[in-house]
């Protein structure tokens, strides 16, 4: 019975992450890896399933915000260039020092303050041009950041492109499920390549995901305004926050 009673609980939330995570175009990889710590799941089992959750609900995305036209390739490409060997190498490679993940909840606090107190700042607005060079270095760093983590690296790719001007709200939940879609599977190779196998238990947990991913998508493309998804994307940022400076 206290397996069921869990193995419920762990699917609620991971649903209930996935809406939140999926309005703002993000797979929620930082929420399900605070859920199974909250729950005392093995680091070994966490980071695969919460790789797997994330390519469920970032691919879904994807594929959404893309045919709804919020989805710049020629942006965005550099990007994903710049992560994906990046992240293949962090997946490969065990989260190092606590003191790393107190810095990067951290950023990601003041990221979600910021989001929080200038709500207005973050309506639509004309994207400034951007240089490749930038591009293809801030793409690297997050696919390091996203494979060492487990996370499709969505959470630190978002605030970049609104806070720097580089794409409006909706453009930049696209360019993130994009991004967390490639760095996710390429964070999976990574462990696959290094020996650790995807647990069964990640199936069930992923479907959840798979769900409330959904119900975001239509919420980020459909319902939410500009400032909607600015305040949306602030509670991501401080729930994925406090999950880095706690666990």
């Amino acid at each position: 019975m206290d397996i069921d009673v869990t193995l419920l609980a762990m699917l609620g939330t991971f649903f209930a992450a996935a809406v939140l995570y999926g309005a703002v175009g993000h797979g929620g990889g930082s929420a399900y890896l605070a859920v199974m710590a909250l729950f005392g799941v093995p680091q070994d089992v966490m980071r695969p399933t919460a790789l797997v959750s994330n390519i469920g609900v970032a691919g879904m995305g994807a594929v959404r915000f893309t045919l709804a036209g919020f989805a710049r390739w020629r942006l965005y490409l550099p990007f994903l260039i710049g992560s994906a060997p990046f992240a293949l190498l962090g997946g490969s490679l065990r989260l190092p020092d606590p003191v790393y993940g107190a810095v990067i909840g951290l950023v990601l606090l003041f990221s979600a303050v910021l989001f929080f107190i200038r709500p207005k700042a973050f309506g639509e607005y004309e994207a400034r041009p951007s240089p490749v060079a930038g591009r293809l270095g801030a793409g690297a760093g997050i696919g390091l950041l996203a494979g060492l983590t487990g996370t499709g690296g969505g959470i630190f790719l978002s605030p970049l492109l609104i806070f720097l001007r580089w794409a409006p709200p909706r453009e930049a939940a696209g360019a993130a499920a994009v991004f967390v879609l490639v760095n996710s599977l390429s964070g999976l190779a990574g462990q696959l390549a290094a020996g650790r196998d995807i647990p069964l238990s990640a199936l069930p947990l992923a479907c959840a995901a798979l769900l409330g991913g959904a119900i975001g998508g239509t919420l980020g493309i459909h319902i939410l305004s500009g400032r909607g998804m600015a305040v949306m994307l602030g509670g991501v940022l401080a729930v994925a926050g406090l999950k880095m400076l706690v666990f």
